[in-house]
């Protein structure tokens, strides 16, 4: 956008690289983060680990809160080591090149449609060769229900 930022956060399961939650936000608060991680955990369940950086929403005790209390092991990478949290930066770096620069969107409301366009297009119809040409839907359905689908 021209004027002002946006900010993004996303839940991915990094086996699949399925994006299970997003939410965008105009002000970098812990609620819009905390609303991802409870409708990821909604929607897909309770993982065993759950990785992110060292973000002030990410270590406010409201957010790890909720993963202790769902018995989720957190792992929280070093400060600066953006390999230890590669999947999600890939994740940006595409979200970025193939969407955001491509749009310019000019509102929030635009933002987030467009951006929600990308991740569905992302998760059902962009194949990844780590995946074996799989979407990540597709992976993190599983062999067993894409053979009754």
């Amino acid at each position: 956008m021209r004027r002002g930022f946006l900010y993004l956060v996303a839940i991915m399961d990094w086996g699949t690289r399925r994006v299970l939650s997003w939410r965008l936000s105009n002000t970098m608060d812990t609620e819009f983060c905390i609303e991802a991680l409870e409708d990821a955990l909604r929607l897909h369940g309770r993982p065993e680990i759950f990785n992110t950086d060292q973000g002030s929403q990410f270590t406010s005790p409201r957010f790890t809160q909720i993963l202790h209390d769902a018995t989720v092991k957190v792992s929280m990478d070093g400060r600066g080591r953006w390999m230890d949290n590669v999947m999600i930066e890939r994740l940006w770096r595409s979200l970025k090149y193939e969407c955001v620069y491509l749009n310019a969107f000019e509102t929030g409301s635009a933002a987030r449609t467009g951006i929600g366009k990308w991740i569905d297009f992302y998760n059902t119809e962009r194949p990844h060769s780590a995946l074996g040409g799989r979407t990540p839907v597709e992976a993190h359905q599983g062999p067993d229900l894409q053979a009754a689908a």
